[in-house]
C-alpha cells in the first residue's frame, strides 16, 4: 500500500495542533446522491495543503531545516509551507508560477513567505527537478513525497470515523497527492466505495493520460480553477493512481462555478475552484448514488471573483462531462 494505516496515525499524530480536523456536514441540495462535503477550506491556511507540509516538517531533522524551506507551489502548498515555517522560525521560499492568482500570493507574504515568480515552464521545471537556482534549503514537494501524501492521508481517518463506508469519494486531481494519499487508505478502510479524481475541462492531464494509458501532453488554459490543472501527470503520480481510482470526472468552469454558487447559497461554504470541482463532479451523477463524499480541497479565492463567478452562474446547476 502507499501508505498504511499506522503511517497515516503517525501523521495524524505529527500534525495534530497544526491542522486541524475538519468536519463532514451534508451539502442542503438536491440530487440523485447524497453529497457530503469535506470542508478543509476551513484549515488554519484554507486549504488541505497544511497536513502534508506540516507532516514533512515534523519528520525531517532539525539540522536539515537550519537553512529553511523551498516549495514550488501555485498557492496552496505555499501557504502551507509558510505556515509552518514561521511556527519554526526559519525562511521559505516559494517558486510560483506568473499564472499565481494575486490573493494567493499576498497570502505567502502575509506568512513570511518570499516569492520567487517565474514562467510557467520554468516553475514546472522546478516540480520535476526539485531545485532552483540559487536557492539552497530542504525542498519540499507539492504532491509527490510520502510525508505530504501521508499527511493528505489522514483526511481519509476522519472521514472513515464520520461516515464509515460511503458510497463513492470524489478528490480534486492537482498533482495527485491529495488523490492517492486518501484513496490508499480508503481501499483499506472502506474497500467498497468507489473513488473519483475530478478535474476541470480547461486542464485536465489526468483524464488524458487515463485514457491513454501514458502521461499525455494537454492544452491549459488559466482559469478560476487554479490550484488544478497542469498540461501533464507525473509518471510517478500516474503510476501510484491508477490501481486506486476508479475513474476521472471532467467538469466545464460553468459547472465549477454553479457548484460554488450552491455550497455559498445551501451551506455558507466559501469554495475555491478545485474543491468546487470535486463538488459538482458529485451532484451530476457520474459518481453514483448513495452517499458521496466531495472534498473541498480548499477556499482561497478572491472574494471579488468569488462573487463575479456567483453571481453570473445563478439559474445554473452542476453538470460533469465523462472524461
Amino acid at each position: 500500500m502507499l501508505v498504511t494505516l499506522e503511517q497515516a496515525q503517525s501523521a495524524q499524530k505529527s500534525i495534530a495542533g497544526t491542522a486541524i480536523r475538519t468536519p463532514l456536514v451534508r451539502l442542503q441540495a438536491d440530487a440523485s446522491a447524497e453529497v457530503h462535503l469535506k470542508l478543509e477550506n476551513l484549515q488554519p491556511i484554507g486549504s488541505f495543503k497544511i497536513r502534508g507540509a506540516a507532516n514533512v516538517m515534523a519528520n525531517t531533522a532539525a539540522a536539515d531545516l537550519a537553512s529553511g524551506v523551498v516549495t514550488a507551489s501555485a498557492g496552496n502548498m505555499a501557504q502551507g509551507v509558510a505556515f509552518c515555517a514561521r511556527a519554526l522560525g526559519i525562511p521559505a521560499t516559494i517558486i510560483a508560477p506568473d499564472t499565481a492568482p494575486a490573493t494567493k500570493l499576498e497570502a505567502i507574504a502575509r506568512l513570511g513567505g518570499r516569492v520567487i515568480q517565474v514562467p510557467f515552464a520554468q516553475w514546472w521545471e522546478c516540480c520535476e527537478t526539485r531545485r532552483f537556482p540559487g536557492v539552497t534549503a530542504r525542498f519540499i514537494h507539492s504532491f509527490d513525497d510520502p510525508y505530504v501524501i501521508a499527511g493528505n492521508a489522514t483526511i481519509a481517518l476522519e472521514i472513515g470515523e464520520d461516515l464509515p463506508a460511503p458510497a463513492a469519494v470524489v478528490i480534486p486531481w492537482g498533482g495527485g497527492g491529495l488523490a492517492c494519499g486518501i484513496a490508499s487508505l480508503l481501499r483499506q478502510l472502506s474497500p467498497r466505495t468507489r473513488i473519483y479524481a475530478a478535474e476541470a475541462e480547461t486542464a485536465a492531464p489526468l483524464a488524458a493520460a487515463w485514457q491513454s494509458g501514458v502521461p499525455t501532453e494537454v492544452n491549459y488554459t488559466p482559469s478560476f480553477v487554479d490550484g488544478i490543472g497542469s498540461r501533464r501527470v507525473f509518471q510517478s503520480m500516474l503510476d501510484k493512481a491508477r490501481p486506486l481510482l476508479d475513474g476521472v470526472i471532467v467538469v466545464s468552469l460553468a459547472e465549477a462555478a454553479a457548484a460554488m454558487r450552491l455550497a455559498a447559497e445551501r451551506n455558507r461554504v466559501i469554495l475555491e475552484g478545485a474543491a468546487a470541482c470535486a463538488v459538482a463532479a458529485a451532484m451530476s451523477g457520474r459518481a453514483g448514488t448513495g452517499q458521496v463524499v466531495a472534498i473541498a480541497s480548499g477556499g482561497n479565492i478572491d472574494l471579488a471573483k468569488f462573487t463575479e463567478l456567483t453571481k453570473r452562474s445563478a439559474g445554473s446547476s452542476p453538470r460533469a462531462v465523462r472524461a
